[in-house]
């Protein structure tokens, strides 16, 4: 069995949103309290509190007066946020890089929260959504839905622009036929350009926070010199959200039109195991890896390669693509020198491209991977 999760728009109407945002609290307090007790009870006994012990306790405490507003929201959802909580704790237990599970802000304008699909209080037809305690919710389907998929459950979010979505996961029986590779590409890693590949292409990519950085700065700017709690400040807060909500939207189309492309003409495609978050601290190129999105485009080219019984190969990180000539397989040590991006091999006298001689070397490693 597989999941998969179709997102779409929602469109609550005012009592939907009321009801939307107390469960967004009720969510968020319940997440914050037991980490808060779960921290606490590690500190004086050196113990944890299992899920179990907390959704007993979460049980006695919607019958409380002071925590009666617990019983307002779906029930289910509130189970969720503990289950999320527990999951972050294991996360940490088994790989502390993950980081410690840290708490909630109410100032944070993206909320979500999520709830099970249980006896058909689920549902979703004639364009509407039907959800626990919400009831019927406007929803705009711009995809069918095979008839086989089983709907398991619902996560709603909320934006900072103040948009609603709706992420529905179903499972389905997954019948894919792994497929023979003979058809290989290799990607390697581009600053400006997202990538190049084995065969010398380059998709040229737009750009576009940097594209929208001039305008988002004044913006930005207007709204750091607004009174806090002003009715102009909350406008201009939704002005610059959005700015960076169109921004994101357009590098996730190119990315996903890429991927697609990619996926459809390959049948195996080969990268490098990058830590992108390393180099964009060790290299100061914040701004620049992450307006290119390259995590991003790895996962949807994953998840689209795997849907068609493809294979994404990574290498590993310390692979010597850059300076490891793809004809004779002579090793330059001066590529090391991130200014050269074209050299000739002393040793075959083969001109290169840096970075499509590093493409080449991934394809034929992943190559040799793969067929191994």
């Amino acid at each position: 069995m597989a999941n998969k999760a179709f997102k779409f728009r929602i469109y609550p109407n005012n009592e939907q949103k009321v009801l939307f945002t107390k469960t967004f609290g009720c969510v968020r307090l319940v997440y914050n309290y037991w980490l808060y007790k779960r921290i606490k009870q590690y500190k004086e006994y050196e113990t944890t509190l299992s899920y179990n012990a907390c959704a007993k306790e979460m049980a006695e405490l919607k019958k409380m007066e002071k925590y009666s507003f617990l019983r307002e929201v779906d029930s289910v959802s509130l189970q969720q946020s503990l289950r999320h909580l527990d999951t972050a704790f294991q996360n940490f237990y088994k790989q502390p890089k993950t980081g410690f599970p840290r708490f909630k802000s109410k100032k944070c304008k993206k909320n979500s929260y999520s709830t099970v699909c249980i006896n058909g209080n689920i549902a979703i037809s004639n364009g509407y959504l039907k959800l626990p305690k919400v009831g019927q919710v406007k929803v705009k389907q711009h995809r069918n839905i095979p008839d086989e998929y089983v709907l398991k459950s619902v996560t709603v979010s909320q934006t900072p622009s103040g948009k609603y979505y709706a992420s529905i996961l179903y499972e389905y029986e997954n019948q894919v036929q792994e497929q023979e590779l003979h058809d290989f590409l290799g990607l390697d890693f581009s600053m400006h350009e997202l990538y190049k590949d084995s065969n010398g292409n380059e998709p040229a990519y737009p750009r576009y926070y940097r594209q929208a950085e001039k305008k988002l700065k004044r913006e930005q700017r207007k709204l750091s010199l607004m009174q806090k709690g002003s009715k102009n400040r909350d406008k201009q807060r939704i002005k610059v959200a959005k700015m960076h909500e169109k921004v994101a939207n357009q590098r996730k189309d190119f990315l996903h039109k890429q991927s697609r492309q990619i996926a459809n003409a390959y049948d195996c495609v080969c990268i490098e195991d990058l830590n992108m978050q390393a180099m964009s601290r060790a290299l100061k190129f914040g701004k620049s890896v992450s307006d290119n999105g390259w995590g991003m485009f790895v996962t949807f080219l994953k998840y689209k390669l795997e849907e068609q019984g493809k294979r994404l190969v990574k290498i590993d990180k310390f692979f010597a693509s850059s300076q490891t000539c793809s004809c004779c397989g002579y090793i330059n040590k001066e590529t090391k020198n991130l200014a050269i991006r074209a050299w000739d091999c002393p040793e075959c006298g083969t001109h290169h491209d840096r970075d499509v001689n590093a493409a080449i070397n991934i394809r034929n490693e992943g190559m040799r991977i793969a067929l191994a």
